[in-house]
C-alpha cells in the first residue's frame, strides 16, 4: 500500500444524468506509466475530467483515492495542489496573458510559494530548451495563434514546470507529427520518476513506441475490460476493438 498513488474502485460517473463510467476500477503505483485506449464514447475523457474534479462530472458511486486520501468531493484547485495535473485535448486560448506569466502564476498557486522572476525565467528556459521551444514563445499570449502542435507542447511545458505527482494526458499526441510526438514523449519521460506517475489517454500507438508504458488498459462502455502491456496496444492497432468488445459482451 505504501507505493500506491491512485486507487479507483467501482467508479460510476454521470454527465447530465447520463451514466458514462459504469463501475471502473484502476490502480496506479508511484513511478508507473499507464495508458488507456478505447473506442470513442467509452468514457476515456470522462475519466480524465473526473480525476481532475470537473464540476459537470458527478460521481454517483465508488471512490477515488489519491495517496490514500478519498478525493471524491475535492475541488479542482485542491487536487492541483495535491499534485494532479490534466493536459487538455483542446487547450484554451487566453488573450492578454503570456505563457511566462501564466506558468509563474500556476507554479505559485500549486506550490504556495512565490516564484522570483529571474529564477523562474531560468527554470522556464531550461524546460523550453528540453522541449525544443524557442525563447520568444514565453512572451506570446497563451495558446493564441498557436498551431495544434504548439498547444500540445505547451501542455507538456506546463507539466514540466508544475512537476505533478500524477500527470493525466488526454490525447496530447493527436494531430502531432512523428518528430513532435517524440519530443512530447521525451518530456513525459523526464517528469516520471520513482514517485511520479503518468496516465496517458490515446488512440495512437506511435506515442507508446517512445513511452514504453508499464500497463495498457482498454476502456469500453464505461469499464476497463482488459489490461496488458504494450503488446495489447499492438493488438488493437492490428485488429481493432471488436474482438475485445465481443469477449467483454459475452463475459
Amino acid at each position: 500500500m505504501r507505493n500506491k498513488l491512485l486507487s479507483i474502485r467501482n467508479l460510476k460517473v454521470s454527465v447530465d444524468e447520463q451514466e458514462i463510467l459504469k463501475g471502473l476500477d484502476l490502480e496506479i503505483d508511484k513511478g508507473e506509466i499507464h495508458v488507456i485506449m478505447g473506442p470513442n464514447g467509452g468514457g476515456k475523457s470522462t475519466l480524465a475530467y473526473t480525476l481532475m474534479g470537473h464540476p459537470e462530472y458527478s460521481i454517483t458511486n465508488g471512490t477515488v483515492e489519491f495517496e490514500g486520501e478519498v478525493i471524491n468531493d475535492m475541488k479542482a484547485d485542491e487536487r492541483a495542489r495535491k499534485g494532479i495535473f490534466l493536459s487538455f485535448q483542446y487547450p484554451e486560448e487566453i488573450p492578454g496573458v503570456t505563457v511566462e506569466d501564466f506558468l509563474r502564476t500556476a507554479k505559485t498557486s500549486v506550490t504556495g510559494r512565490p516564484q522570483g522572476i529571474m529564477a523562474f525565467r531560468r527554470l522556464l528556459k531550461e524546460k523550453m530548451d528540453l522541449l525544443e521551444i524557442k525563447d520568444e514563445y514565453a512572451s506570446r499570449y497563451l495558446n493564441v495563434g498557436f498551431s495544434g502542435g504548439e498547444k500540445k507542447k505547451n501542455e507538456i511545458l506546463q507539466m514540466s514546470i508544475l512537476e505533478p505527482k500524477l500527470a493525466i494526458l488526454d490525447e496530447t499526441d493527436s494531430g502531432l507529427d512523428v518528430d513532435a510526438i517524440k519530443i512530447v514523449a521525451e518530456g513525459v519521460k523526464r517528469i516520471k520518476d520513482e514517485t511520479r506517475s503518468i496516465l496517458v489517454i490515446t488512440h495512437y500507438n506511435k506515442l507508446l513506441d517512445f513511452l514504453e508504458p508499464d500497463y495498457v488498459h482498454i476502456l469500453i462502455d464505461g469499464k476497463i475490460v482488459k489490461t496488458g502491456g504494450i503488446e495489447l496496444a499492438k493488438e488493437i492497432d492490428e485488429e481493432g476493438y471488436e474482438n475485445i468488445r465481443l469477449s467483454y459482451a459475452h463475459a
